[in-house]
């Protein structure tokens, strides 16, 4: 009989878990307050690590364009996904309907590798037939970051679409209500959690990207990672560790926020049901 209550051995196996993905994270934050130079040494206790950090304009431009591109990736593949999945979940069967699911969730499985050198063939094709884009930078690492983006929101949104009561919407049509103002006034609201899920999702992946940018970015347009990547091969500096402690902060409130908000959603849309 199931008590709902979790044995010792769950219980134990549960805290291994979460001891190996979040003990890396706890001793980097640790380390990002160590006084010596070399992050293996405790040398006592210090913060100009932070300060160090916060006058190296490279790194903090860096990180600008990264959120930067991150936040517009994440916006307008919100949009995108949410369109994609509508017409996934919502428009019954067309023809050309797997073939346009295929191709929608193509970049979940493709390497990543592969897509970067794709979109560079095809802006340095688009480049010499239409003279656009004279030079790859931030439009072309958005560019790059929506279309695989997109991919992961489609199947965020979509999921929730499937669970989603259609009574509650068919009940405002019945009222007189418009199929643009039940979308915006009953479909928006239920699916916000999703969307707040998969705006998340999008921005962490268009943070923490590497190898897509790589290949379609250009002078002038060097992303946090590609910044971070290329001062570690030089050897790890405690700026590092300090700045990876402020984006665990920074992600870490975004997380909480977007748990309460969906919360608070998830209690409307409970309220709407009854």
């Amino acid at each position: 009989m199931q008590t709902g209550r979790l044995s010792n051995w769950s219980k134990s196996f549960l805290s291994l878990g979460f001891l190996f993905l979040y003990a890396p994270m706890v001793i980097l934050v640790i380390l990002s307050f160590n006084e010596s130079r070399l992050v293996t040494v405790w040398a006592g206790f210090s913060t100009k690590w932070y300060g160090e950090l916060l006058r190296d304009p490279q790194m903090l431009g860096a990180a600008w364009i990264s959120l930067k591109i991150a936040f517009l990736s994440a916006s307008a593949a919100v949009v995108l996904g949410t369109m994609a999945a509508i017409v996934m979940v919502r428009m019954g069967h067309f023809r050309g309907k797997t073939a346009f699911a295929s191709m929608i969730t193509a970049p979940l499985v493709m390497p990543e590798v592969i897509i970067g050198l794709s979109l560079l063939l095809l802006f340095v094709s688009m480049g010499q037939t239409l003279g656009w884009p004279g030079e790859r930078g931030i439009i072309t690492i958005w560019i790059a970051h929506v279309t695989f983006c997109t991919a992961f929101v489609t199947v965020v949104v979509a999921s929730r679409l499937q669970e989603m009561d259609q009574s509650i919407e068919e009940a405002a049509q019945d009222l007189g209500a418009p199929p643009w103002k039940v979308f915006f006034l009953v479909t928006l609201p239920i699916i916000a959690p999703a969307l707040i899920s998969g705006w998340l999702l999008a921005f962490t992946l268009s943070l923490d990207d590497l190898v897509i940018a790589s290949f379609v970015s250009g002078p002038g347009s060097t992303t946090l990672p590609m910044a971070v990547f290329s001062s570690v091969r030089l050897g790890v500096s405690p700026k590092i560790n300090a700045l990876a402690t402020l984006i665990i902060v920074t992600v870490t409130m975004a997380v909480f926020v977007a748990w309460w908000i969906a919360q608070r959603s998830l209690k409307q849309t409970t309220h709407i049901s009854k």
